[in-house]
């Protein structure tokens, strides 16, 4: 956190020492949501936004500053406080509500990205002063972000394949990157880098106060966001650490009523098919309490494809004034318009 206010505190002092029309600075208030191994429809896997769930939707906060380059291109960077979550027991996907997995995540990122003004309008409306000012931009860039997943250890379904809320609300949250839940040999990184895309827009009034939209698709390099990528672990091992038993649990939350129910004559008359037909295989392993053996997935996640989130924002900035040559060029007549004595014309 630290050096996320060193980083800002850097940008806004370079921002006021040249504040020329150039800059505007500003917020952004939205939602985020993800695409990742966890929730979906009722296929296995689709791209962008066909697998997410508009119920899983949270807060995403921002603060960046903006450099205007030329009349098309401008330069930006920013700070974002991002929260995604999910849960199998939302999903429809029978094989992912038989895994039974939930996450949250609290990410705060840190990016910078080019704007390509691809429409414009300086002259909304048309009345000749230039108020309000129009442009529609697409953007790319880079982020670095630092996450944290977390989980809950809950029950989310009965036999009838009902979601049972009052399980897991008000339930503990756990760290989840400490237990190495799929067993693996070290600890995945908390830190990430991101590849933001996307389209935006702002009206400028008064040639000060921009307020827009903007739509922020994040591509990672990791499929840890979510807490979930590859084949689950061996639970005794995970159990065998430091604090294993909730690790454990953490790790393995399929439970024998949903598997049964999934696998029922009537849920697969109605789904045409069964649980190994979504490429899952059902087997047990033993419960480090009870002694009993417990069903599990062998397929936890899919490691060929990387998480994404995205957020969905509306943006509201102040134009640092000042007298740049860009600004000279394109909005100095109307100064000579405010008050400005005007001389007769002599013949």
């Amino acid at each position: 956190m630290q050096r996320i206010i060193l980083i800002a505190t850097l940008i806004l002092s370079v921002i006021t020492a040249d504040a020329q029309y150039k800059w505007d600075v500003g917020i952004k208030i939205g939602g985020s949501n993800y695409l990742g191994d966890i929730g979906g429809q009722e296929l296995t896997r689709r791209d962008f936004i066909w697998d997410m769930h508009l119920d899983d939707t949270r807060m995403n906060y921002a603060v960046f500053a903006r450099r205007k380059m030329s009349k098309r291109w401008a330069l930006a960077a920013n700070v974002d406080y991002v929260s995604i979550w999910g849960f199998d027991a939302n999903s429809t996907n029978p094989a992912r509500r038989a895994r039974n997995l939930n996450f949250r995540n609290k990410m705060i990122e840190v990016g910078g990205r080019a704007e390509l003004t691809v429409f414009y309008d300086n002259d909304v409306g048309g009345k000749g002063y230039y108020d309000p000012d129009y442009r529609f931009f697409i953007f790319a860039g880079i982020a670095g972000f630092s996450h944290n997943p977390q989980g809950q250890v809950f029950e989310g379904v009965d036999g009838d394949g009902n979601v049972l809320e009052a399980d897991y609300k008000g339930s503990e949250w756990y760290d989840l990157r400490p237990f190495r839940t799929e067993n693996q040999e070290s600890e995945y990184e908390k830190i990430g880098l991101a590849i933001p895309a996307g389209v935006g827009m702002y009206f400028t009034f008064d040639k000060q106060w921009r307020f827009g939209w903007e739509l922020n698709w994040r591509t990672t390099f990791t499929d840890y966001v979510d807490d979930i990528s590859g084949q689950y672990g061996d639970i005794a091992e995970i159990a065998a650490r430091d604090g294993g038993d909730i690790g454990a649990a953490l790790a393995q939350q399929s439970n024998q009523n949903i598997i049964d129910f999934i696998n029922s004559d009537d849920a697969i008359a109605g789904r045409g098919g069964s649980l190994n037909d979504h490429q899952w295989s059902s087997s047990t392993t033993i419960d480090p309490e009870t002694g009993e053996a417990i069903p599990v997935l062998t397929k936890r996640g899919d490691p060929t494809n990387s998480d994404s989130y995205l957020t969905m924002a509306l943006t509201g900035s102040y134009v640092i004034r000042g007298s740049s040559s860009f600004y000279k060029a394109k909005y100095s007549w109307l100064k000579q318009r405010r008050g400005a004595k005007r001389s007769r014309a002599k013949f």
